[in-house]
């Protein structure tokens, strides 16, 4: 059998509408439209909601094509409440039922590169056992520390299970020949958790400038959900999980709830939404959607007058959150909680209304201004700051780092710049 080109391994991928199940499904897919055999080996979609709708299945294997690649799905566990100690659940078991596909899959199509993500790193020792025993060139994207990350928003807490999860991460890090960071934050930390800088890129995720853009004229989500045309809406777009902290800005909505020209608007999923709603649910001036279809994303990111993205206190440098491109190419004003000195803080100065993480007053404040005034002293162009998110460039990145000849450093292609 000929030679496979790259063997993608995670635990999201197409057709997630959002996250890195979107991101690595465009990968594949551009791989693939560049002529390369690309196989994927991942579990049923489940995110943002934690849930496989049919026609997939959780509990069983599967195989089909996307985009001219070819797809195997692996079992994993799910639960309702996807909180605490059971968000390992769903890595832990993708790591066990996809152990002997990605170690067969390997050895039998020797692929020439073996692409893996984080999240989640569970899976990747499988991987790169096999990977070594056939000379595939290991490469790593980085979309999420994940195990910083568990500590930091408090899914895990005890400190002997902490220094055993750094022990291991530093360990496979260590094992990939190429590790490709989302942020220069992000960098430094794979930095101190021993990967060379020379074995390190920093391709940031990207957004499609062509069809998230500026829409002028009437807004048909504005109609549909009844919205005045003057009532000036706050809108937060994406998954609603713990690190997004966003009872910041549901207590921003109490503290402006005698403001009827002031509406905020959620739309997603995620395991925190169930809790949000029951306690926020009813106050007047909040609105819930569901997660809306991919081809009226620039639709519904053209209904904010403007994007609010919070972030947990200590975040900002373990994620640099994907739907910020989308929110900058919309054109649209964007409020972000970051702190002086993290990289969210650094990129989004001079463009973004800035306030700190967890000031739910700062908030409240910098929106009612922008509804009052129409404008604000902090902003500046958006769809500008977004041109370092195109999609074609970061793509082709990507293409360099997987397919680029292991003794061709000087050959390496540049790093995104902010």
């Amino acid at each position: 059998m000929t030679r496979l080109d790259t063997l993608f391994y995670g635990m999201n991928y197409a057709p997630e509408p959002t996250g890195v199940g979107l991101y690595s499904g465009e990968i594949g897919a551009f791989l693939a439209a560049k002529g390369q055999d690309v196989l994927v080996v991942t579990a049923p979609p489940h995110y943002p909601g934690w849930r496989v709708a049919p026609p997939y299945s959780a509990s069983r294997y599967a195989s089909e094509t996307l985009a001219g690649v070819k797809v195997i799905r692996c079992p994993l566990l799910l639960r309702d409440e996807m909180r605490g100690f059971w968000r390992l659940v769903p890595p832990i078991s993708f790591a066990v039922s996809s152990l002997p596909v990605i170690i067969w899959q390997i050895l039998w199509r020797r692929p020439r590169a073996v692409f893996c993500v984080e999240p989640t790193l569970l899976s990747a020792p499988a991987a790169i056992l096999a990977a070594k025993l056939v000379g595939s060139r290991l490469v790593l994207h980085v979309q999420d520390l994940e195990i910083d990350a568990a500590f930091a928003v408090g899914h895990l807490k005890s400190g002997l299970l902490q220094r055993a999860a750094g022990l291991f991460e530093r360990l496979t890090l260590k094992a990939f020949d190429r590790v490709i960071a989302i942020s220069h934050r992000m960098a430094d930390r794979l930095a101190d958790k021993g990967v060379a800088r020379d074995r390190m890129s920093i391709i940031r995720n990207w957004v499609d400038l062509g069809r998230i853009r500026p829409h002028l004229g009437e807004n048909s989500y504005r109609a549909e959900l009844g919205i005045a045309a003057e009532t000036k809406v706050a809108l937060y777009s994406g998954n609603i999980g713990a690190k997004q902290a966003l009872e910041v800005a549901f207590e921003a909505a109490k503290l402006l709830a005698d403001r009827s020209d002031i509406l905020f608007v959620v739309a997603g999923e995620g395991p925190e939404k169930k809790r949000l709603f029951a306690r926020y649910g009813s106050l007047p001036n909040v609105r819930f959607l569901p997660l809306q279809p991919a081809d009226r994303l620039s639709e519904l990111l053209s209904l904010a007058d403007v994007h609010i993205l919070p972030q947990q206190a200590g975040m900002a440098d373990l994620v640099l959150p994907s739907k910020l491109a989308g929110m900058l190419a919309s054109g649209k004003p964007v409020l972000v909680t970051a702190d002086k000195g993290t990289e969210l803080y650094d990129v989004l100065d001079g463009t973004a209304i800035l306030v700190p993480a967890g000031d739910t007053a700062a908030m409240a404040r910098e929106i009612a201004i922008l509804a009052d005034t129409g404008s604000h002293p902090q902003l500046g162009d958006g769809r500008k700051l977004a041109q370092i998110f195109a999609h074609n460039v970061c793509l082709e990145q990507i293409r360099a780092e997987v397919t680029i000849d292991l003794g061709a450093a000087e050959s390496r292609p540049a790093t995104a710049k902010s």
